[in-house]
């Protein structure tokens, strides 16, 4: 497995426009834009740091993983996943599996920002949930 930088970091959040204040208005970093991924119950926005990114992200339901995330936090904001650049994304699961360690997802799914994506087990993962992404 090729893992080339760290693409992004998540942060799951309870109100988007009010994070985006913060990190627009004094920490000077501009939302590249925002996306709506149904399939995860989530919207991003994307924040350009270098060449990687802090990607927010707001729950669109109350059932969905980030809303869940943030509930088990105590209602708190934080890092809910760190993901990794790979060149192939079916060979790094396979590697993965191989080694004997858990995937979440067996197969890549859509992620935002038209990424292929797929998380390792947090169990396997000493407690982080990690984010396999191949964007062409």
């Amino acid at each position: 497995m090729n893992i080339s930088k760290v693409d992004h970091i998540g942060i799951a959040v309870s109100n988007l426009g009010e994070t985006l204040k913060f990190y627009e208005d004094v920490l000077g970093i501009k939302c590249e834009g925002t996306e709506v991924v149904e399939d995860q119950k989530v919207k991003v926005a994307f924040l350009p740091v270098g060449d990687t990114e802090i990607e927010l992200l707001e729950s669109t339901s109350e059932d969905g993983p980030i809303a869940k995330f943030i509930e088990k936090n105590g209602g708190r904001n934080g890092i809910q996943h760190i993901a990794v650049r790979v060149d192939n994304i079916e060979e790094a699961i396979e590697e993965v599996k191989l080694k004997g360690y858990r995937m979440i997802d067996e197969k890549p799914r859509y992620g935002a920002g038209g990424a292929k994506i797929a998380f390792c087990h947090p169990k396997s993962t000493h407690g982080i949930l990690l984010e396999l992404s191949e964007r062409k």
